[in-house]
């Protein structure tokens, strides 16, 4: 495969969003499109055609944009998880499956299942973008954290996590919010010596000084500073430990209470 001329383009929209097209000068596939319109001025001003959708999970400001595109670009094929309630799918997204992406060059993406933030969330890795391997991860691992449990369990998303941190160190990931300070300010509560995370703390906040996204970020990176990423580290299960009340035995359990805990933290 030659994928010498592929480009990955963040798109963003609504408040802290990212929209992410995925192109070859020519073609191009979007990645949970959120607001059509956004992604219309993205094809325009870079001349592409639209050959293709990927969504990860049926939140509004991930497929609010999918009818009106398709209504666009009817040939488009759009892939998501069909056990989600989501309007326009024609191709069920299914864990372990490979997809071609239709015009970009032979480009596939695999489909890894993610349940936790939803109950049918899934994830597109690919393999080589330049060399280089990318996850698109919707709503479950954002830089420094994680998303929300709406209709999953703890257990759920602790396992979907420890899946995609276990992909190659390299993979670029592509999340769909920039979350990525207030996530450092709460997980240098939770693992205040961390140095990797003081570093880390350091670069956003010097690109988010200068309007610069944080995103795509390394996903080794999130292995040495993510706190959801690192409930077996001794300073990880203190903290929940102490914000909990009681000693915390299992990695779940530290989990589930640093869930808890970030959906009340104020900084």
């Amino acid at each position: 495969m030659n994928d010498t001329k592929l480009r990955i383009i963040g798109l963003p929209a609504f408040d802290s969003n990212y929209l992410w097209l995925i192109h070859n000068e020519i073609n191009a596939w979007a990645v949970d499109p959120g607001d059509a319109a956004v992604v219309q001025d993205a094809l325009d001003l870079h001349q592409l055609q639209l050959t293709g959708i990927l969504v990860t999970h049926h939140h509004a400001d991930h497929v609010g944009g999918v009818l009106a595109l398709k209504a666009l670009y009817p040939a488009a094929s759009v892939i998501g998880p069909m056990r989600e309630a989501i309007k326009g799918l024609d191709v069920d997204a299914v864990d372990g499956r490979d997809y071609a992406l239709a015009g970009l060059d032979g480009l596939s993406a695999r489909c890894i299942a993610v349940p936790g933030h939803t109950a049918g969330h899934v994830a597109y890795f690919i393999e080589t973008v330049n060399g280089t391997p990318c996850l698109f991860c919707g709503d479950t691992l954002f830089a420094g954290g994680c998303g929300r449990l709406f209709e999953g369990t703890p257990a759920q998303l602790h396992a979907s996590l420890h899946t995609l941190a276990a992909l190659p160190a390299a993979t670029l990931a592509y999340c769909a919010h920039e979350y990525t300070a207030s996530n450092l300010t709460f997980a240098t509560a939770v693992e205040p010596c961390n140095k990797d995370l003081a570093q880390r703390v350091a670069i956003t906040t010097e690109l988010r000084a200068a309007n610069q996204p944080t995103v795509p970020f390394v996903l080794g990176h999130e292995r040495l500073s993510n706190p959801f990423l690192r409930t077996h580290e001794s300073e990880v299960i203190a903290s929940a430990s102490k914000n909990a009340g009681l000693a915390l035995s299992n990695t779940i359990d530290v989990f589930t209470e640093l869930r808890h805990w970030k959906n009340h933290f104020s900084g």
